[in-house]
């Protein structure tokens, strides 16, 4: 759905007259065009340490204008904060200020990452105390820049080396990661290495996406497809003729199918070992919504969405695993939602829906460690939609301006994020839940 209000106030006379107004004046976010710079223009790398030594160089070699000081007057594309051995609080006020100057000349569309380690992991009161400081420090940036400027963070798990943060980073500075904002991603140490194709990261790989007839799921089968992978896209039998329009649109091919049924998941290894012979990445994106106040709630619209949102996971994750069908390397994203991490009113069933797929998420995902396969979750929050356009005027206008960014994320937005946890370069990244709500927590 298009957002008016958004393109009337990017265009000229209006976008002043709001200004005047004290009205909100979203920006036009910049997202992923092929050929397009990672950022855009020099990109600022502070920290004293090795560590900011290290993604220094990693970004000299990715052919970004790296400084290690702002110039006057220059406008900045990026700036990284390196913040991965600090060991009391004291330690961030000098980078945490100099950002803080920095920050002015931060063009449109720029990125604020930090780089810096779990607060959790620390048995020293005052080394935690600074690494979760660290984590109030960028949400709050996060509401504090315009433009359409984002600010996220990456948290080094265990013993992993700087380096492990780069597939995150690069998401995090490119248009890719455009609705994320005030978010943070946990990278361990990759157990692959060496150079990857930036822009066919998927070639050659087979990828499975539920729920792929229309919306969400029809973008997640167009991305993967443009990042290389063979798509099949699975839906419904009622929905055979749109599935069967996005499985042309993507070269991949349909599977009519009730993700619910016993059989689902033999139903999908078979026709993937058939055509491809093994399955690379299953995206769960499949799901249903039946609202109603916990008070008027029966038992069918619970257990419908249960059944679809998360027992249809499950099921199929079970036989995914135990299968030599699916890749030794290969990867589950789950599509869970910010109503299963805040709640939302009328939407009991699906917030324990998706509330148990990021349960589900975390424990296989411990579950996973070290065996080279991933399982990671993306909760979207206020994405345009068909379901976000039935929603009441008042409240959809409510819900895009609440966000950090001052609107809806697009279907896109959703369907990057899914296609960089696929990739080689989140290797190092499991069970993991990346919110892409434009650092809001209002629908679904």
């Amino acid at each position: 759905m298009t957002d008016n209000y958004l393109t009337l106030v990017n265009s000229g006379p209006a976008g002043t007259l709001a200004k005047k107004l004290g009205l909100p004046r979203p920006a036009v976010l910049r997202r992923h065009k092929q050929g397009a710079p990672l950022v855009p223009g020099p990109l600022l790398v502070l920290g004293t340490g090795a560590g900011a030594d290290t993604l220094a160089t990693r970004l000299l070699d990715w052919n970004q204008d790296v400084r290690r000081h702002a110039r006057p007057g220059e406008k900045l594309g990026a700036i990284v904060v390196v913040l991965d051995a600090v060991a009391d609080p004291s330690d961030l006020a000098a980078p945490v200020l100099e950002l803080g100057q920095a920050l002015r000349q931060l063009a449109r569309g720029g990125r604020i990452v930090t780089v810096s380690r779990p607060a959790l992991e620390s048995t020293d009161p005052a080394e935690a105390a600074a690494r979760q400081g660290i984590d109030g420090m960028v949400r709050s940036i996060g509401r504090e820049l315009r433009a359409g400027a984002t600010a996220n963070g990456i948290l080094l798990r265990g013993e992993a080396p700087v380096e492990s943060a780069s597939g995150a980073l690069r998401f995090l500075l490119s248009g890719k990661s455009a609705f994320v904002n005030g978010q943070f991603i946990t990278a361990g140490e990759s157990p692959q290495s060496g150079p990857q194709d930036e822009e066919r990261p998927l070639a050659g790989q087979t990828a499975v996406v539920t729920g792929a007839a229309r919306g969400i799921g029809a973008e997640i089968a167009a991305v993967l497809s443009r990042d290389g992978a063979h798509v099949v896209v699975v839906d419904v039998p009622a929905a055979g003729e749109q599935l069967a329009a996005v499985a042309n649109r993507v070269g991949g091919t349909a599977l009519q199918l009730d993700i619910t049924a016993e059989d689902a998941a033999s139903r999908i290894l078979e026709h993937v070992q058939h055509r491809y012979g093994s399955l690379d990445l299953l995206v769960h994106n499949a799901g249903i919504t039946r609202d109603k106040l916990l008070a008027n709630m029966d038992a069918a619209r619970w257990e419908s969405v249960m059944a679809v949102n998360l027992a249809s996971q499950l099921r199929v994750n079970r036989s995914l695993l135990a299968s030599d069908t699916f890749s030794a390397s290969g990867r589950i994203v789950c599509l869970a939602s910010t109503s299963g991490i805040a709640g939302n009113r009328g939407q009991s069933n699906y917030a324990a829906s998706k509330a148990g797929v990021i349960g589900m998420v975390r424990s296989t995902g411990a579950a996973l460690e070290g065996s080279g396969r991933t399982i990671n979750a993306v909760a979207p929050g206020f994405i345009e939609t068909e379901m976000t356009a039935r929603m009441p005027f008042a409240t959809r206008e409510v819900a895009r301006r609440f966000s950090s960014l001052q609107q809806g994320g697009q279907p896109i937005d959703v369907a990057e994020t899914i296609a960089f946890l696929a990739s080689p370069a989140a290797a190092g990244i499991n069970g993991e839940v990346l919110r892409v709500c434009g650092q809001s927590l209002v629908g679904a």
